[in-house]
């Protein structure tokens, strides 16, 4: 039997304002390989010490690594994503730049707070190494006024929640915007979690903002 019409309604629709967008990529097989060797020697070369991280530790490179020969195939893959995430949001600016790369290992019981990456566009990640339990990023949602108000709710959905987890494995390539916070929650493996993250900026703009932060 059909639902009765309400008569106080003749028509209804919900309506989506202001979306934020993750953008998640799963690279090939070849691809990946070759940039995870690369990666591989990069993390020995640059680790001044090759005993593994101690428990709750972290270890970051250099923020310069989009600067090296070795890592333009990264570099490559980041510009294609880039490229295809300004024409699907139709910006007017076709040029821009990595402003910075950089290699992140976190040892078991190792987080990374929550945090931004400022004066850049797009900021992403390419996950290299992801054990169990450590295979996710949360997006806390930028709204800051939406925790004047938090009533509780019976069931959380995409709607009513303020933090987002996106899950992904290796060869994951995520892109985001770089004024959405993010956090890592603590690597509960025993296996270190390796990652490679970027900041992109367009090119008119380098010049005359101050430099990126992150």
């Amino acid at each position: 039997m059909a639902k009765e019409r309400d008569p106080w309604i003749e028509a209804s629709e919900v309506i989506p304002m202001f979306p934020t967008l993750v953008w998640k990529i799963q690279l090939g097989d070849r691809v990946r390989n070759g940039l995870d060797a690369t990666i591989a020697s990069a993390v020995q070369s640059l680790r001044r010490d090759p005993a593994p991280l101690a428990r709750g530790a972290g270890w970051q490179s250099v923020t310069t690594l989009h600067e090296r020969e070795e890592f333009e195939d990264l570099c490559a893959c980041v510009n294609r994503a880039t490229k295809g995430i300004l024409d699907f949001l139709q910006v007017g600016c076709d040029a821009f730049e990595i402003t910075g790369c950089w290699i992140t290992v976190l040892a078991k019981g190792a987080a990374h707070r929550i945090h931004s990456h400022p004066n850049n566009f797009l900021s992403g990640v390419y996950y290299v190494r992801t054990p169990a339990g450590a295979d996710t990023i949360n997006f806390h949602d930028p709204r800051k006024q939406t925790a004047v108000i938090r009533p509780p709710v019976t069931k959380l959905t995409a709607e009513n929640t303020d933090q987002v987890v996106v899950r992904v494995t290796a060869g994951s390539l995520l892109m985001f915007p770089s004024f959405v916070e993010h956090s890592v929650d603590a690597n509960p493996s025993e296996e270190e979690r390796v990652s490679v993250s970027f900041n992109v900026m367009l090119s008119s703009f380098t010049e005359k903002l101050a430099k990126p932060l992150w």
